[in-house]
């Protein structure tokens, strides 16, 4: 390992230090880091601690602000291990934790990312063999997604560690409701995917997905397959705060009046909800401390609702 590089691990240790999350980092990264030529065996890359550069394949632009970043994992046999496993008794959503150190800054950065890869032939998991796909919006200022959004095919990108999220148990309630604004949209989808291509999961799904414009509308081709494939187990509620001239998207914001007409069955404790958003939106539905939620407002329980 070089000067360079030694210098720059103990810079990062020093930032995850800080930040509370770095408890024997320096150690396992220098005894497990590994790049994509490495020898590693065919398996679950992220079942634990990973610490793997992996090369960038493709780069797609899907809209104004968000790329489709496809990489590849060590071998064709490979599989991330961070998607939903089916037909068990539960399964667990999951981010990935990338470490980029944008080209000019001192400091690098960690940001996790939801995988939305899609499923091949498996019958009994919707992981992707070979690759992962993360859906990276761009925001102004952002050190990491612009550093991502800048890669190109063949450039390496450092994928930490796998970060567990809400756990769902098939069939525990009747109905789960899914609300995301923005990018919000990619760990939804990836509990919406697990649910629905369940076939031991009964459970029906309604998600309400706040946007600024129209082309802001991700997954768009997904959902509306899932509208058809699954017309009497899931429905989309899209609005949309700034809809383009001629949209057929519902105009307006994702609020307690929304709510109220999207879900017939709203406080059901047959129910549980997911959350994933912009903070105030997040605050405004889920509350605070100091302040009840829209959500608890309509009548649902605390331990029905969930943020990823």
């Amino acid at each position: 390992m070089s000067r360079l590089i030694r210098t720059r691990v103990g810079t990062v240790i020093g930032t995850l230090a800080i930040g509370g999350a770095a408890v024997g980092v320096y150690t396992s990264l220098r005894r497990n880091i590994a790049r994509f030529d490495s020898p590693i065996p065919s398996k679950a890359v992220f079942s634990g601690a990973a610490f793997t550069y992996l090369p960038l394949e493709s780069s797609d632009q899907v809209n104004h602000n968000t790329k489709k970043l496809r990489f590849r994992l060590p071998d064709s046999e490979s599989i991330s291990g961070t998607a939903l496993t089916l037909n068990t008794d539960k399964i667990t959503t999951a981010s990935l934790l990338t470490f980029s150190w944008p080209k000019g800054q001192y400091f690098p950065v960690l940001r996790p990312y939801t995988p939305i890869s899609n499923p091949t032939n498996s019958s009994s998991q919707i992981d992707e063999p070979g690759f992962i796909e993360l859906l990276v919006k761009k925001y102004p200022g952002g050190r990491s997604s612009t550093h991502l959004h800048a890669m190109e095919p063949g450039q390496s990108l450092l994928f930490v560690a796998a970060i567990k999220g809400p756990q769902w148990t098939p069939n525990k309630v009747g109905h789960v409701v899914l609300i995301a604004g923005g990018a919000g949209i990619t760990p939804c989808y990836q509990l919406a995917r697990g649910i629905l291509d369940n076939p031991g999961d009964n459970t029906a799904v309604t998600l309400i997905y706040g946007v600024n414009g129209d082309e802001d509308f991700l997954l768009q081709r997904e959902i509306e397959q899932w509208e058809q494939k699954f017309p009497s187990r899931f429905k989309a509620i899209v609005t949309v705060s700034k809809p383009d001239d001629g949209s057929t998207l519902k105009r307006g914001y994702v609020d307690g009046t929304l709510l109220k007409e999207a879900l017939p069955d709203i406080g059901s404790k047959d129910s549980e909800v997911y959350v994933c958003g912009p903070p105030p939106m997040e605050t405004n539905l889920v509350g605070s401390r100091s302040k009840m939620g829209v959500l608890e407002e309509l009548g649902y329980r605390k331990d029905q609702i969930h943020k990823f």
